[in-house]
Parts: C-alpha cells; sequence; structure tokens
C-alpha cells in the first residue's frame, strides 16, 4: 500500500508510527475548498501503512476558517446538497476511520473549521483559538456536519446561541463548553504526547474507542450491552492485552495515579 498523494494544501510528516498531517493555506486562514476536503477523505479513507495515530494541525495562526467563500458559486439546490454530502463523506471518513486524532486548535476554528474539528477524536486547544459559527449571520445554514456533531459537544442551545447571534467563543470559553478536551500553550508538542500513548495502546482497543462506542452510545440500552460485551470479550482476548495485563500483574507497569 502507498500513501495517497495529497493536494498542495494538504502537507504529511511521518514520525514513526505517528503522522502529522498539516492544513496548508496560511494565506486563507487554511480555508476549505473542495481539493482540500477531498484530500482529508482520501488520507483517511487509506492512511499510510503503520501509522497509529494522527495529528492534524495547521501551518501558520489559524486551523481553519471554514469554507473558502470565495470557491462558494451559484448551486442548484441538487448541487448543494450533493456539496454537502460530500464534506459528510469526508468527514466520516476522519470520525469513523482506523486511526485516533488528535486535532490541534489555534486561531480561527470557524465555520467548516469547526465541522472539521468536531469530526476529531481528540482536540487539544491553544490560547489563541476561538470558535464561531456565522453562517446565520451570512443567510446560510451549516453543511458540514456541525449540526450532528456540535450539539453533542455543548448542546443545541449553545449552538443555536452561536448561529443566531454570531457568539464568538474564546479558548476558555470554548474549552469550558466542551469544544476541547484540553487547553494548553504548546498544542503540537501536547498533541503529540497524546498520540504517542494512544499509538501505543493495543490496536483492538483503539479499534473498540473508534468503532464500538459511538455506536454503543447511539444503541437502546439493551443493544448497547450486548454490543459491548461482546467487543470486551473480544479485546480481552487479544495478544496485546495479555501482554499488557501480566506486565501489570507482575508489576511492570504503572498504577494509575495523579
Amino acid at each position: 500500500m502507498t500513501t495517497p498523494l495529497l493536494p498542495p494544501s494538504l502537507r504529511l510528516e511521518l514520525r514513526d508510527d505517528i503522522a502529522v498531517l498539516w492544513l496548508a493555506r496560511p494565506e486563507k486562514r487554511n480555508a476549505l475548498d473542495d481539493a482540500t476536503v477531498l484530500g482529508l477523505e482520501t488520507f483517511f479513507g487509506s492512511p499510510p501503512p503503520g501509522v497509529k495515530a494522527v495529528v492534524l494541525d495547521a501551518v501558520g495562526d489559524h486551523f481553519s476558517a471554514g469554507l473558502d467563500l470565495s470557491e462558494l458559486t451559484e448551486r442548484d439546490a441538487f448541487e448543494g446538497l450533493e456539496h454537502s454530502m460530500m464534506w459528510h463523506r469526508a468527514f466520516e471518513r476522519l470520525e469513523r476511520g482506523r486511526v485516533p486524532v488528535v486535532a490541534v486548535l489555534k486561531g480561527a476554528v470557524v465555520g467548516g473549521g469547526l465541522e472539521l474539528a468536531a469530526a476529531a477524536h481528540i482536540r487539544v486547544a491553544e490560547p489563541s483559538a476561538f470558535y464561531a459559527l456565522p453562517e446565520g449571520q451570512r443567510g446560510l445554514f451549516v453543511g458540514g456536519g456541525a449540526s450532528v456533531r456540535v450539539p453533542r459537544l455543548i448542546g443545541a442551545h449553545r449552538m443555536a446561541d452561536m448561529m443566531l447571534t454570531g457568539r464568538v467563543l474564546d479558548a476558555d470559553e470554548g474549552h469550558a463548553a466542551g469544544l476541547s478536551h484540553y487547553r494548553v500553550d504548546n498544542g503540537l508538542e501536547h498533541a503529540l504526547g497524546l498520540a504517542r500513548k494512544i499509538a501505543d495502546n493495543s490496536p483492538i482497543t483503539n479499534f473498540a474507542v473508534l468503532q464500538a462506542l459511538p455506536r454503543i452510545a447511539e444503541a437502546n440500552p439493551a443493544e448497547g450491552y450486548l454490543m459491548e460485551a461482546l467487543m470486551a470479550a473480544v479485546a480481552s482476548g487479544s495478544a496485546e492485552a495479555k501482554e499488557k495485563m501480566q506486565a501489570f500483574l507482575e508489576k511492570r507497569a504503572g498504577k494509575v495515579g495523579r
């Protein structure tokens, strides 16, 4: 398997079994054009062989200012539907892919940029990060998955406030609301540390967290419990799980502590 060819708006750096993928349109505040979104779909649909975690960062001062409005053309209703569903498909490749993704948020995390960030599994925010959904101020509605993912993070009432009033949340407000998991000074350094921990997990455990956990959360309790039991049995029977448990019993692995 070879690494997919990426557009110039995406840059890839491999650090052993961790991939760092950069949004690379700093002159546009990393606004997302179709080529970039399709490149994300391609990359997360077929990550480089051996990669166990991905850090999603951005060149420059901003994560992403959202949809590149210079590409916004006159579309009929069906063309608009297809365009929105292309974004859905691309971001789902990230969210439901085979590798955990840690996003580094800084500067503008706006519109489609917030939609992309919400699809990541872990979000690390720097002090400069700010969040907005300006579509409501522009006569538009979100189209990249925000109405599904963002309310699950902060609640529909907070998202409604952002869209109706144009409210902008700073890094601390966004963290308190639930848009980030970590609020740190050096996002990339922290994200790489988290990615290293993730990459050291059993692949089956990471698979279960990415693939089973979201489905269990959405299932009714009876189905959720059964799916959990099945996944727990599969994970505990793996060679990696047995080795990690043996290391703990033999005091070769540290205990949980602060």
